[in-house]
């Protein structure tokens, strides 16, 4: 017997569609996000949710280049905001605000840099700040938000 087209077109309208595939924090398609990265996921959906309720407005998420990623941006009125979210349980290594390192800095200004220049380049002449938004639990009342936590120089 053979199959033709149509047989085959309504045959894969009869599939039920196929779930999203799992994207680790890695980009490895079926990939697990490990313990440590679900739970920097929930800070950054708990850091959202803050800086929403306090009226900025959150444009993007995870965005990443080569050699750079900001957590997220958001438009505070008239001004774009890079924000930092960290997440340390325990201070064996420092607190949050201690990782936040010249090197990690430096990472968050390039991926500000390459959005500005493609995505966000309509906000490219836009005032800029960056904050931090620092948190020792998965709780709304450990969370401290830096507005201006660090500058571009």
């Amino acid at each position: 017997m053979t199959t033709t087209k149509r047989d085959t077109r309504a045959r894969h309208m009869a599939d039920p569609p196929h779930p999203e595939p799992v994207r680790a924090a890695s980009g490895i398609v079926g990939a697990r996000p490990t313990p440590a990265q679900a739970r920097g996921r929930q800070a950054e959906e708990l850091a959202a949710r803050h800086l929403a309720a306090r009226g900025l407005q959150i444009i993007e998420c995870n965005v990443r280049c080569r050699g750079g990623e900001v957590d997220l941006i958001c438009l505070d009125r008239a001004t774009v905001v890079f924000v930092e979210v960290r997440l340390r349980t325990s201070a064996r290594f420092g607190g949050a605000a201690e990782s936040i390192t010249a090197a990690k800095r430096q990472r968050i200004l390039l991926a500000a840099q390459w959005w500005l220049g493609g995505a966000g380049r309509r906000y490219r002449t836009a005032p800029c700040r960056f904050d931090a938004v620092l948190l020792d639990a998965l709780d709304d009342a450990c969370i401290n938000w830096l507005p201006g936590a660090f500058d571009a120089g």
